[in-house]
């Protein structure tokens, strides 16, 4: 039973949507107090924490179009406050550009709510239910899901999370491109396709066709890259790529699985970048060359990286695999109706998972197992961070566990089905405990097997590679950066990221070199020649009177 008023709206979907926003507001808070103890203007970044808590509550329980937007735009605003605390050289320019972005669609959002206005009289969203039957109606869609679309980091709009997640500070990483951007943006593309909005087939299609082509794209990038933080953030971006994926498919086990994978990614991603974070504090890089063996020196943060990279990889019996599996059941179910397009939609989906997981080996190996660099010294502070921040890290690892485990007793049942207000086929949901017993099953043999072998005395001796010890050739040492480089060799590949590299994909930076153009062609014809400016006076009352009197 929802709580409906003018301005604001208590039900289920944001009930769920806001009681995970202030869990990682604390968590962020908490993480920050060990994180940025020496930052300057910690007032002010505490302050605008709690201004982002109050404005993201207001966007979840806004029921009014207007009082929408104006939270929505404030989000905006603290996002580029927020990435303004990095302390890297690029970081003013990040600010801005996620700034310019999310304030562009804001603008498109602001002319789909005249269309909706002109289409319904109103701007209650429990109010309308407008049929995509016009093309006034399209375009309301349109208009408000590209802000969605921006917030979440879907593309063509996600340019600004990548950059986000290098140069702000660790703790904004997962506070806003990791989590609430996650959180609100697809809450808000799920109450347009759910409530405010009666899909059409053919606009169901275009978000799946958005969701697939995110999802590989992304992962696609996120495999060459060689900084920590910018890697993670184009898995921020793919991983949205499921959820839109899950909404477009237009049935209930789909964008269930759309809606419990939201929650799934704001968890293990925000673990995932608070463990970067981690690292970077200890290491004072996150560059993935100079970084390696660190597992031994900070085992939390490793279990903690460990276990939400195999979530957001999909490896049973984790939350990612779950949200995943649902989404899979749910473009499946869409394909009985006909068609072939569906196929594509799941491989899609299926090998961009695989991508995640052949990316995260890449990970793992660069910052946890593979030998130390020559640019860390023996005598660092090797040892995991203060209790201050790797609780957040370890509440949020076990989050993954759990509702992996017990999927449908916690996150289903609790959160997401009361969300929809509709009954799911259980057809379609993972059966999780038998897969995790014969896993705990196979772990123990494992561990009997191991401590078996420790029984017999066994020679030890330096790790080497073609007969060369490597304490003594460290030029020999493979970094975890070299494991995929050959990808970007590969036929229309290397183009494709070559073109990349050019920022030819980037939405900001073409939209930018395009406005410079035209404004040289401005200056040049406003050179400010008096004879010049007759001419274009003569010119422009010549086409009035040419109107006037044809």
């Amino acid at each position: 039973m929802s709580l409906n008023a003018e301005f604001f709206r208590f039900d289920a979907l944001s009930n769920f949507i806001g009681i995970f926003v202030c869990i990682f507001t604390v968590l962020v808070f908490l993480y920050s107090l060990g994180f940025m103890p020496k930052r300057k203007g910690l007032i002010r970044y505490y302050l605008y924490i709690l201004l982002t808590l109050i404005s993201s509550l207001g966007v979840v329980f806004s029921n009014n179009l207007i009082l929408f937007i104006v939270f929505w735009g404030f989000l905006g605003l603290l996002l580029y406050l927020l990435i303004g605390f990095g302390q890297k050289t690029n970081t003013p320019a990040t600010a801005k550009k996620a700034f310019i972005i999310i304030g562009a669609t804001d603008a498109l959002m602001l002319l789909g709510l005249a269309f909706v206005w002109r289409i319904s009289g109103t701007l209650q969203m429990d109010a309308m239910r407008i049929t995509l039957s016009s093309k006034v109606a399209v375009w309301a869609y349109l208009c408000l899901a590209v802000g969605a679309f921006a917030k979440a980091g879907a593309m063509p709009f996600h340019t600004w999370v990548p950059d986000a997640a290098e140069d702000s500070p660790a703790p904004v990483a997962a506070y806003l491109p990791a989590s609430l951007d996650k959180l609100l943006g697809i809450y808000f593309l799920a109450r347009l396709s759910i409530y405010m909005f009666r899909m059409n087939n053919s606009m169901n299609i275009v978000l799946m066709a958005v969701g697939s082509f995110t999802i590989v794209a992304a992962v696609m990038m996120a495999l060459v890259q060689h900084d920590l933080k910018r890697l993670l953030g184009y898995h921020a971006v793919s991983q949205v790529g499921y959820m839109v994926l899950g909404i477009g498919t237009g049935n209930p086990i789909g964008i269930a699985g759309g809606l419990f994978h939201m929650l799934n990614h704001a968890i293990y991603k925000s673990c995932l970048f608070l463990s970067a974070g981690s690292v970077e504090k200890k290491a004072e890089t996150t560059d993935l060359e100079d970084l390696g063996g660190l597992a031994k020196f900070m085992p939390v943060t490793f279990i903690t990286f460990l276990i939400a990279s195999f979530a957001i990889s999909g490896v049973p019996p984790f939350n990612g695999f779950a949200s995943k599996w649902m989404v899979y059941q749910g473009i499946i179910e869409r394909g009985s109706s006909g068609g072939f397009i569906w196929v594509i939609f799941l491989v899609s989906a299926m090998f961009g998972s695989a991508l995640t997981l052949a990316s995260f080996m890449k990970l793992i190996h660069a910052v946890f197992l593979g030998q130390p660099s020559k640019h860390q010294a023996p005598s660092t502070e090797h040892r995991d961070v203060s209790p201050l921040m790797w609780i957040p890290q370890v509440f949020l690892a076990l989050l993954c566990i759990v509702f992996g485990v017990f999927v449908y007793r916690v996150p289903l049942k609790m959160f997401i089905f009361p969300a929809l207000g509709e009954r799911v086929s259980s057809s379609g949901i993972w059966e999780a405990s038998p897969a995790t017993i014969l896993i705990i099953v196979g772990i123990v043999i494992g561990i009997i097997i191991y401590f078996l072998g420790t029984l017999s005395k066994i020679r030890e001796t330096e790790s080497f590679i073609g007969g060369e010890s490597l304490k003594d050739n460290p030029q020999m040492r493979i970094s975890g950066t070299r494991f995929y480089d050959t990808v970007k060799d590969i036929g229309f590949l290397s183009v494709i990221f070559k073109l990349a590299e050019r920022k030819l994909f980037d939405i900001y930076e073409v939209g930018a070199k395009i406005t410079f153009a035209f404004n040289k062609f401005l200056r040049y014809l406003h050179n400010g020649v008096l004879p010049t400016y007759l001419a274009w006076c003569l010119l422009g009352m010549g086409i009035i009177f040419y109107i006037l009197f044809k």
